[in-house]
């Protein structure tokens, strides 16, 4: 996983801990949990797009990188 698409999941992770919350402290929110929803689809999105990747000339696994 790249960076951004590890900053998205550990949003995704925090939102569901913070609608969570609110749930239990405040009672339910549909909107709440609707947009948690929406971010966990746009996370599982940007996750597919990252592994669909192919790894550039000289990358991945069981290839060493270019030698200066």
């Amino acid at each position: 996983m790249s960076g951004p698409t590890k900053a998205m999941s550990v949003i995704t992770v925090a939102a569901l801990v913070l609608t969570t919350a609110y749930t239990v402290a405040l009672g339910s929110s549909g909107w709440l949990w609707f947009g948690w929803v929406v971010l966990g689809v746009i996370t599982i999105g940007m996750a597919a797009a990252d592994s669909s990747v192919p790894a550039g000339p000289g990358r991945g696994p069981g290839r060493p990188g270019p030698q200066p």
